[in-house]
């Protein structure tokens, strides 16, 4: 199985069960590649705060939720090991977000990964950067050495 192979198939076995980003948020997956994922939120109402923008809590967990998809497409069991989010520009009912994740390094059990947020524009609304943990398992069964 090659690296694209092996992270597509993580994207569909995760994303398959991870009723919090699909099914409660409303999140869709675009692309899971090694070290890499895209994913899309529409902001709804049902997102916005009380000045009628979009929950910092959301935005977070539409990059939480990409920087799993991101640090799983190797097809080891990894958790978030501690993360941090800048909001730079709010988001508001209509607007579409997009995170792509990036692996910035991954050594051993720990990896350091970057989101950015932008909006229909191509705006910057945030930046989150998490560090994974590798633990036990796999997303899907596969050889040892495949």
């Amino acid at each position: 199985m090659t690296p694209q192979e092996r992270a597509t198939k993580v994207g569909e076995t995760m994303f398959a069960v991870d009723v919090a980003s699909k099914d409660t948020m409303g999140m869709e997956l675009l692309t899971v590649e090694p070290g890499r994922a895209v994913i899309r939120m529409a902001v709804q109402p049902l997102h916005l705060n009380g000045h009628q923008i979009c929950h910092g809590g959301f935005i977070f967990t539409l990059a939480d939720s990409t920087f799993a998809f991101a640090c799983n497409s190797h097809n080891k069991n990894a958790v978030a090991a501690g993360c941090s989010i800048e909001f730079l520009k709010p988001a508001h009912a209509g607007d579409v977000l997009t995170c792509e994740g990036v692996e910035q390094t991954l050594q051993g059990r720990h990896g350091i990964y970057d989101m950015k947020v932008t909006n229909q524009k191509g705006e910057v609304v945030a930046m989150f950067r998490g560090k994974s943990a590798v633990i036990p398992g796999q997303v899907f069964p596969e050889e040892a050495g495949a």
